[in-house]
């Protein structure tokens, strides 16, 4: 059961500062901000958003298909995606650029500080939905932003229902542009902060934006995530991680949750269940495509974190 993926890929070089940023920022001083914070763990990882998803989906069983643009030092990541079995056939290779990079710098309590170069990511309208690969779903995750305004437009026109996942992209666009994407989208998946700047940007509140799709997804982290979708709210509980290592992609793994779950037609309250299992199974491993589940194993730790089957 295949799937579209539209979204970036990135090397991630992720380092660990091993104290908080508070400690070292004074609010009264960020007019003449000058601080260096020592990292002596750093690691240099597979991701982007699109990469991210598609490996957590491949790990479910399902079959991804990156739909993404990246430079000419590609290769390495290439031979990564070939082992997962995970098709590049719909990744363009744009001469003279570098793959995005993102330098991100995790402290303690897990808050994030991180620089981002788009390489080639801003060419991602170059690539287009295919509309011969025999997609039943597809996702608007963040990417160049011609890329996502054109996708979710050729993904509304090929009828193939899609998730529009914003994410750190959503400053990109106006709140009209916003509600453009969510009049063509099926449904909408965005964190808690990302939901305050979705609503401060359209004036719309949660529940009337989740009147123009057929689910809006928010994720909160340790406290769970909230699916409002036919005039109501579930609350999905988050699941127990086995260790608290690196948060870094646990937003991608809950999506390739949701992909999965409507791929099999289930429910939202297993589908959230399955989404929240994902992220916690991510969060125990440093990097973002480094944890390994096989479905079997997955059907175990669901039913222990949540006491029932799907």
């Amino acid at each position: 059961m295949t799937v579209l993926i539209s979204g970036s890929l990135a090397f991630d070089t992720i380092m660990v500062f091993p104290d908080r940023f508070r400690d070292r920022i004074l609010p009264d001083q960020v007019h003449i901000l000058n601080v260096s914070f020592l990292v002596p763990q750093m690691r240099r990882e597979f991701g982007g958003c699109a990469g991210n998803i598609a490996y957590n989906l491949k790990l479910l069983g399902g079959e991804p298909l990156i739909m993404a643009t990246a430079g000419e030092d590609f290769g390495p990541y290439a031979g990564w995606l070939a082992e997962q079995g995970i098709s590049d056939h719909h990744i363009k290779i744009v001469p003279g650029t570098y793959t995005a990079q993102a330098y991100i710098t995790t402290d303690i309590d897990d808050n994030q500080i991180t620089a981002f170069h788009p390489g080639a990511m801003n060419e991602s309208h170059q690539v287009m939905v295919p509309t011969d690969a025999g997609a039943r779903f597809g996702i608007v995750a963040p990417n160049g932003r011609q890329g996502m305004i054109d996708h979710a437009r050729q993904f509304r026109a090929a009828g193939i229902p899609f998730i529009f996942d914003p994410g750190q992209g959503l400053p990109m666009f106006t709140g009209e542009e916003l509600l453009d994407f969510l009049d063509q989208a099926n449904w909408v998946a965005v964190n808690d902060y990302e939901s305050r700047l979705l609503q401060e940007r359209t004036g719309l509140s949660l529940e009337a934006l989740a009147a123009r799709v057929e689910a809006l997804i928010v994720t909160r982290g340790g406290e769970g995530s909230w699916i409002y979708t036919g005039g109501r709210r579930i609350d999905i509980p988050a699941a127990e991680p086995e260790a608290v290592r690196d948060p870094t992609g646990c937003g991608d793994a809950y999506r390739a949750g949701l992909l999965y779950g409507l791929l099999h037609g289930l429910p939202w309250e297993t589908t959230g269940r399955i989404a929240s299992l994902m992220g916690a199974i991510k969060i125990a491993q440093p990097g973002t495509q480094n944890h390994r589940c096989t479905l079997d194993e997955f059907r175990r730790r669901y039913r222990q974190a949540f006491g029932q089957e799907f």
